[in-house]
């Protein structure tokens, strides 16, 4: 028994991931064609059709069954359903066909969650009793997807695809309409909808069109797996005959009339299939189309549809627009035409590659003259205004458009004279000598050598640097006709006025003076001669130079332009050079160290007349040839400052070198004996600055008798200071140690012990 109930749990939670998982229809319906009828012995044979769309991206285990069940059932007079005929092995058909987006709308472009699927069943009725009463073909199959919007509790519920085959069907042998092509995937919120939903009949019959409840069949209520019951994901057709309940709408917004709202209203032509409206909602609705066949009157065949519409937002792909003068509302384009009949039109529209079709239209003269080409050309004959439009992809929802207006004027030609003086830079005077056939000018904008602008009919310019100066003039007239000209002036004048701004007037030697030379204009091309009155010179424009010498000084200055033109300037006795001391001192004695930290020092400067010391940065003297005793061992830094009567100073820095030493001396004997003299053998000297210190004894035989780190520490005569006494006798000792600047120092010698 716990058996048997754990594999039946097991099989109802595999149920229940079915059917979580199998939300994906999309929509479905059927025809039929007449294979046979036996009008003497009343049988007949359909072969039918099947389709069935869902979400491509449902999960694995929603994808089309490989296999579906069919029911065949009589309507009996009473209005109940008698079971015909179960079809168990009705086999899909490959390959499976994704259904693309509609075509007309390029713009479209389709969300990438949004994909549909359409599988296909064909399979035969077999030989069917004709009948009085109607046949009804149906397939049920749960689930429809959770998120259709006009619907309730959509993914509770599935759907059911029947087709009605009247007695009258049977006894012609009819062949059902067959819709022309699937409702396209997505369709735009506020745009226009217009969807040609008829049907193809190879018999000629007449249909009517109308929107219907779509019928609901199946669920995800059945037990266990949910093959058997009427509420499983898969109705056993023998268990669940027709009828079949209907979707609920969601009240009063939608029903089966109206089912996506709208204004107007989204509705279907009776008569042409054509659904019309405005969708002013945003999501998925389930839509249900019934078609009636009628032949003189009696009805053959029911037919239905039911499908899903997914409407979303769509942004305008296309944007018509023109090269203009002007743009009046963002949609009306201005082109002016002046002295000329033949327009290129420069198209900028956007985005191309969604423009299929380019429609121009020009009234000229009375006639519609038209062009298909993205950048059209037209000829206007005369003087006037013509109206015409660009429409992109006419007739689409993918469309829009531009309004043109080509206003035809009479000729207009900038033109211009210029005067100036070439040799002396100076103004530029400008002359319009522009011409309109209107008579009238009324802009002026003047770009000279991007250094500057004017919009003066006859303006004058200064320029700061020579060059070939282009000149452009453009002009407008009371039309709005625009026109340009270039002209280029070889200005290459020397300055009216040589201007120069030394850093320094004056100063001590070696005196650094930049000359900035602010003459305008001069430039690299110009021959620039600097005379620094000292017996040098530079052909910079501005140059540094350094006097050596005390003295005044007297500068020239020369400029020659390219085209030979000059100008010079002389500044007398501009620049005064004070003569500086030259300091200098010698000192004894050549060598210092830990023992010799005196020095003597000689002033030998020259033109001076005072002087400062400065020892080791911090003590000072005035005197002339003074004595200094450094305090510390090291590099030291002497520095001499001459002074002289002119204000002018000179420093010389020099470093002497006192170097710390340490001196070590060993002893060759010593008597430990207790008189309290000569006990310990130990080394003596000046033992700063000593480093990495090592004492060792040993004996004759090689063994280390003592060893200390210590250079105060002796040897008493004991073993390690701490043991016995040693015999009398000649030992061995080695020392090492570094001195202040890393020298490695080793003493090897012999140690007499006597008591």
């Amino acid at each position: 028994m716990p058996i048997l109930r754990f594999l039946l749990l097991l099989l109802f939670f595999l149920g229940q991931s079915l059917l979580l998982s199998g939300k994906h229809i999309i929509g479905g319906d059927m025809s039929y064609r007449c294979l046979s009828v036996d009008t003497v012995n009343k049988f007949v044979n359909f072969a039918v059709t099947l389709k069935m769309y869902r979400d491509c991206y449902a999960p694995q285990a929603a994808e089309f069954d490989e296999q579906i069940k069919i029911g065949i059932y009589e309507k009996l007079p009473n209005g109940f359903f008698r079971n015909v005929k179960k079809l168990d092995q009705v086999i899909l058909k490959t390959p499976i066909v994704n259904i693309n987006a509609d075509d007309d709308n390029p713009c479209l472009i389709v969300p990438e969650n949004v994909c549909v699927q359409e599988g296909t069943y064909e399979f035969q009725t077999g030989i069917l009793r004709m009948s009085t009463n109607s046949y009804y073909i149906a397939y049920q199959r749960c689930c429809r997807n959770e998120t259709i919007s006009n619907i309730i509790a959509p993914g509770m519920d599935g759907a059911a695809f029947v087709i009605e085959i009247t007695p009258e069907a049977q006894r012609v042998c009819n062949n059902s309409p067959v819709f022309k092509k699937f409702p396209p995937i997505v369709i735009c919120i506020n745009s226009s909808l217009n969807f040609d939903h008829s049907i193809i009949d190879r018999d000629g019959d007449q249909v009517t069109y109308e929107f219907c409840t779509p019928l609901v069949a199946g669920g995800q209520d059945g037990t266990l797996n949910g093959s058997e019951m009427c509420y499983g994901v898969k109705p056993d057709p023998f268990n669940c005959p027709p009828p079949f309940n209907t979707v609920n709408y969601r009240t009063p917004i939608y029903s089966a009339n109206a089912p996506l709202a709208g204004n107007p209203v989204v509705t279907i032509d009776p008569l042409t299939g054509i659904i019309s409206g405005k969708p002013e909602i945003q999501g998925q609705f389930v839509v249900g189309v019934c078609i009636r066949e009628y032949r003189n009157g009696i009805l053959l065949t029911e037919t239905r549809r039911d499908f899903q519409f997914n409407v979303t937002y769509c942004e305008p792909k296309v944007h018509a627009k023109l090269k203009s003068d002007s743009i009046l509302n963002g949609k009306k384009f201005i082109i002016n035409l002046c002295g000329k009949s033949d327009l290129d039109f420069e198209n900028l529209s956007t985005d191309a590659q969604f423009i299929r079709e380019y429609d121009w239209t020009f009234n000229i003269g009375g006639m519609q003259q038209k062009e298909k080409q993205r950048n059209a050309r037209f000829s206007f004959p005369g003087l006037g205004s013509y109206f015409g439009k660009m429409v992109l992809n006419p007739g689409s929802e993918c469309s829009d458009s531009a309004d043109i207006q080509v206003n035809v004027f009479p000729e207009i030609r900038a033109g211009f004279n210029f005067v100036y003086d070439t040799c002396i830079a100076g103004p530029v005077l400008f002359s319009d000598q522009s011409f309109s056939g209107s008579g009238q000018l009324t802009n002026w904008d003047w770009t000279f050598a991007s250094s500057g602008n004017s919009v003066l009919a006859n303006p004058s310019f200064v320029f700061n640097t020579p060059g070939l100066k282009p000149i452009q003039l453009q002009v407008r007239d009371i039309n709005g006709c625009v026109d340009d000209t270039v002209a280029m002036i070889p200005y290459f004048p020397v300055p009216p006025l040589l201007v120069v701004d030394p850093s320094a007037f004056d100063g001590c030697t070696p005196l650094n003076v930049c000359f900035n030379n602010l003459s305008v204009p001069i430039d690299t091309s110009y021959t620039i001669v600097w005379d620094f009155g000292d017996g040098k010179s530079s052909s910079d424009i501005s140059p540094c130079h350094s006097y050596k010498d005390g003295g005044l000084y007297s500068v020239k200055l020369q400029i020659t332009s390219p085209i030979g033109c000059y100008i010079e300037k002389a500044y007398p006795n501009w620049i005064n050079v004070r003569q500086s001391p030259k300091a200098d001192f010698s000192y004894t004695p050549d060598k210092f160290s830990s023992f010799q930290k005196t020095a003597s020092f000689t002033d030998l400067s020259t033109n001076t007349n005072s002087r400062l010391w400065i020892f080791d940065q911090t003590d000072k003297s005035s005197l002339i040839n003074p004595i200094y005793t450094f305090r510390d061992t090291g590099r030291q830094s002497i520095q001499l400052i001459a002074i002289n009567n002119n204000g002018c100073r000179d420093t010389l820095t020099q470093y002497l070198d006192v170097e710390p030493i340490v001196t070590y001396h060993m002893p060759n004997a010593f008597t430990p004996n207790g008189d309290s003299k000569n006990e310990y053998f130990l080394g003596l000297g000046v033992l700063d600055g000593m480093g990495s210190f090592e004492m060792s004894i040993w004996d004759r035989w090689g063994g280390r008798v003592f060893k200390t780190n210590d250079p105060r520490e002796g040897w008493n005569g004991r073993f390690e200071n701490s043991g016995s006494n040693l015999p009398n006798g000649v030992y061995v000792y080695l020392v090492r140690y570094t001195t202040p600047r890393n020298q490695l120092i080793e003493l090897k010698g012999f140690a007499n012990l006597i008591r």
